[in-house]
């Protein structure tokens, strides 16, 4: 990847703002590290993977196709987290009757920008819907749960899926928190959302 922008770099040497980018990108290369998946196997078998490089006992999730912009979501629960010891799910309000797309949340002890989470389904039918609370791709969670990923055996799709983790945990009473972030929501998960993406993004600059 840093071969590649040093060519860029070559093609724009008056461009002072890839140097920049160029410059912190050298500062954390010795940070970055890459795992793969050689086929699509779920959320839950990438975090296996990257077992090895998890510290501590809780661990933060991106899922780069769930863009929050505006505001820091990430900082949001980072924040919740060292409040209340426990781990954070992303979330927000959509329409009732798009429940069906989503991992919903059910919860108690509802205040002004978080909950604690009671129950999690995976795309439930409208009726069986305990809330219109859909989990979006920001996660801090428990290096323990990988312990329960390596048990859990496959779901939907014949893949290892995180959300069937946290339910497990959920049920053991392990504490998770939503937090209603403040930011704006982009989805960039299909080809439409992708382009539309591209062009709000721009618009925030």
């Amino acid at each position: 990847m840093i071969n590649s922008i040093k060519k860029i770099l070559k093609k724009k040497k008056k461009d002072k703002r890839i140097k920049d980018i160029f410059k912190r990108l050298k500062r954390y290369q010795k940070m970055i590290k890459f795992v793969y998946q050689n086929k699509p196997e779920g959320t839950g078998h990438a975090i296996m993977q990257c077992e090895k490089f998890l510290k501590g006992s809780h661990f933060l999730m991106l899922l780069a196709d769930d863009l929050i912009v505006k505001k820091n979501c990430s900082k949001e629960m980072i924040v919740l987290h060292r409040k209340t010891k426990g781990s954070v799910i992303a979330t927000k309000k959509v329409d009732r009757k798009t429940v069906s797309r989503w991992g919903i949340l059910g919860f108690k002890n509802k205040k002004k920008n978080s909950f604690l989470i009671n129950e999690v389904i995976e795309k439930p039918k409208l009726s069986e819907a305990p809330s219109n609370y859909a989990i979006i791709g920001r996660y801090i969670l428990p290096k323990k749960i990988i312990s329960i990923l390596k048990k859990q055996g496959r779901g939907k799709g014949g893949e290892i899926h995180i959300t069937d983790a946290i339910k497990t945990l959920v049920n053991r009473n392990e504490k998770f928190y939503g937090n209603i972030f403040k930011g704006k929501y982009v989805d960039c998960g299909t080809l439409e959302g992708f382009i539309n993406s591209g062009i709000k993004i721009l618009k925030y600059k």
